[in-house]
């Protein structure tokens, strides 16, 4: 997009989350003159039917405010969250740093939103008509980890009657503890919880939400095969691979690198696709993966695509690339 690339010089002039408001606040506010930008490339993926494969990650738009704007884009799905039971303000700021020489984003948001009350009324409200939408839950940080499940019942209660697709996020990097849900008596636990709520929502609503678990890349290999199991055995619809990643080694010369938080873009392609070649290896096809984590160029998603996924979603790349890429990868994709 032109327009982009005269503008990014000014947004990047603006400290990082200064600019990520700034820039919504403008999409959303003029999205009236942008024209809907929806390839039809549909794929149908845990019984729900996406107009494409190419998703908004969670992170972007955490309260739902901006989904008017965001659904101009062409998106085939929309990622809102993470949120929690309770609103939060997250870590102190500066919390997010752009690394433009490595098209890369380190963050330790810590999960601010305004609670999953307020989000579901931004959805009420704004709700753009034809997409598909994925509500992303978290647990609270002031609840122990040892009763994150409540939390996650929570969500899911809440979420359930609204979302296409539900995702459980246990692997934000920025949240004390969270990653050590991921190991198996926790994950086991945990599951086998949002499983039986889950049976007794579908009882009482008549109606089956998916449910997605997304993970971290930073797993040690071994972990791959308990992970499957469970996913398997608690009857979970997809995987999100990946979060974002705590290594730096493909970024250490770099005079942010020693910033806590989560990197994300360019800097996590190799981790997010080695995640990605291992679970698609080891469930073949038992359930679909969504690919996430450094996907910057049609070629890229092609790739992930080739490589197992089902869908792919986008964030950092929106920031360096301009919104024009969803279009890109779409376009890329039906030829």
């Amino acid at each position: 997009m032109p327009l982009y690339r005269l503008l990014r010089p000014l947004i990047f002039a603006l400290d990082a989350e200064t600019a990520h408001e700034a820039s919504l606040d403008l999409l959303t506010s003029l999205h009236w003159l942008l024209p809907r930008r929806q390839t039809d490339n549909p794929v149908t993926v845990m019984g729900i039917e996406f107009p494409n494969p190419v998703g908004l990650a969670a992170g972007l738009d955490k309260n739902g405010e901006y989904l008017p704007g965001l659904a101009r884009l062409g998106f085939g799905f929309i990622e809102v969250g993470t949120v929690t039971p309770r609103a939060q303000p997250g870590n102190p700021k500066p919390r997010l740093f752009r690394l433009p020489e490595y098209n890369s984003i380190i963050n330790r948001m810590g999960f601010n939103n305004d609670g999953i009350d307020h989000l579901l009324g931004n959805i009420q409200h704004h709700r753009p008509s034809n997409s598909v939408l994925g509500i992303n839950i978290g647990k609270n940080l002031g609840t122990a980890v040892d009763n994150a499940l409540d939390d996650y019942r929570i969500g899911l209660v809440k979420a359930y009657p609204v979302a296409d697709y539900i995702t459980i996020n246990i692997s934000s990097p920025n949240t004390p503890g969270l990653r050590g849900l991921q190991s198996e008596d926790a994950l086991e636990a945990l599951l086998k919880g949002l499983q039986e709520t889950r049976k007794a929502l579908q009882d009482e609503h008549q109606s089956n939400r998916p449910l997605a678990l997304k993970i971290a890349p930073d797993l040690a290999p071994e972990a791959t095969g308990p992970i499957c199991e469970l996913l398997v055995k608690y009857g979970i619809d997809a995987l999100i691979a990946t979060n974002t990643t705590l290594d730096r080694s493909r970024v250490s010369d770099h005079p942010l690198a020693s910033q806590t938080g989560g990197l994300s873009g360019a800097a996590l392609t190799n981790l997010s696709r080695d995640v990605l070649a291992r679970f698609a290896e080891r469930l073949k096809g038992e359930l679909p993966i969504i690919s996430a984590g450094g996907i910057d160029s049609p070629a890229e998603a092609r790739l992930r695509l080739d490589m197992g996924a089902s869908l792919i979603q986008i964030y950092s790349a929106l920031i360096f690339k301009g919104p024009s890429l969803v279009q890109d990868i779409n376009k890329s994709l039906i030829h």
